[in-house]
Formats: structure tokens, sequence, C-alpha cells
């Protein structure tokens, strides 16, 4: 059995993987912005709309959702149910934490990982294409960023697992950072 000590060490180094991680894929709004800023001027200046910068849109933020999810995570941006929450012990909350992460979290995002990463495969596979616009873009890379979403979020969800540990153990609570307040 790993120390408490290694445990809390091991979380601040998936923590700190998680901050770069969700720090790059944040820039993916960049492109993003220049993709509509291009389309609206192309449309609107020149009468001449793109074919491609709805799918390259709609792939680059549906990516960036899906791969910001650990980062979110890290944060506490996610969604609780915060009726009682604030009632609870710091143990309590750490053993409600702990068993949602272990029975619904991980299961579930290991799920999503599975069946994400066949689809990527079988879409690499046969050469998929989006038949949304007459540009047909392949599919298999912007398919890619669910698993990788997942792969991600699991290893933010092993700290929170630990954290959850930790605080059933000792009564104190490891918040993110940056603790989402309603």
């Amino acid at each position: 059995m790993l120390s408490e000590e290694r445990l809390l060490a091991i979380c601040t180094r998936i923590d700190r993987f998680t901050e770069v991680t969700g720090y790059l894929f944040a820039w993916m709004v960049v492109p993003l912005v220049g993709v509509m800023s291009y389309e609206v001027f192309s449309r609107y200046g020149f009468d001449a709309p793109t074919t491609w910068a709805f799918e390259l849109s709609y792939m680059l933020y549906g990516s960036m959702f899906m791969l910001g999810t650990a980062y979110a995570l890290r944060k506490g941006a996610h969604i609780r149910t915060d009726l009682f929450w604030h009632r609870f012990t710091p143990r309590t909350k750490g053993l409600i934490d702990l068993v949602g992460y272990l029975l619904f979290v991980v299961p579930g995002v290991a799920m999503v990982l599975w069946i994400g990463w066949e689809q990527t495969v079988y879409a690499y596979e046969i050469g998929e294409r989006s038949e949304a616009t007459a540009w047909r873009p392949l599919m298999w890379p912007f398919k890619a960023s669910v698993p990788l979403a997942a792969a991600l979020l699991l290893i933010q969800s092993l700290s929170e697992v630990i954290k959850a540990y930790h605080a059933v153990r000792t009564g104190e609570l490891l918040t993110p950072a940056e603790e989402v307040q309603i």
C-alpha cells in the first residue's frame, strides 16, 4: 500500500498534468475564432461562404469542449447537487465522492473510452468522411477526441479518488484551486 504522502504526491503530479493539458487545449479557441472570423468575412464581405468553415468550427469546438472535461473536473466546474452538500462534514463529502467516482464516474468514463476508441478505429479503417457538407473531411481525427478526453478524465478521476480517500481518512478536504461557487 502506498503511503499517504506518496498518494498526495501522485495527486499533485496528476493535477499539474491536467493543468498543462487544459491550458494547451484551451488554445484551440484561437483557430476556432480564426475559422469563424474568416467565414464571416468571406460570407458577408465577399458574398462567398466557405464549404469547410462550418464543419471545421464544430470539430474544433466539440474537441475543445471534450478535451476540457478533465480540466473542468480539476477546477471543480462540473455540476454537483449542492442542496445539502454545504451541511456535510469533510469525511461525509469524501465518502460521497469516493463512492460516486468508483461506482459511477470511473466505470462510465471507461465505457466511453472503450466505445470511443472502437469508433475511432472503425472510422479510420473505413475512411469515414462527414456527410454534412461538400468538404467531406475525415472523421477519425474528430472522433479521436472522445477517447482522448475520456483517458484524460480517467487520469484526473484517479486524483479525485485519492483526494476523496484522503478526506475519508483524515477529515481534510483537498479542494480544487478554483472551486466554482454558486
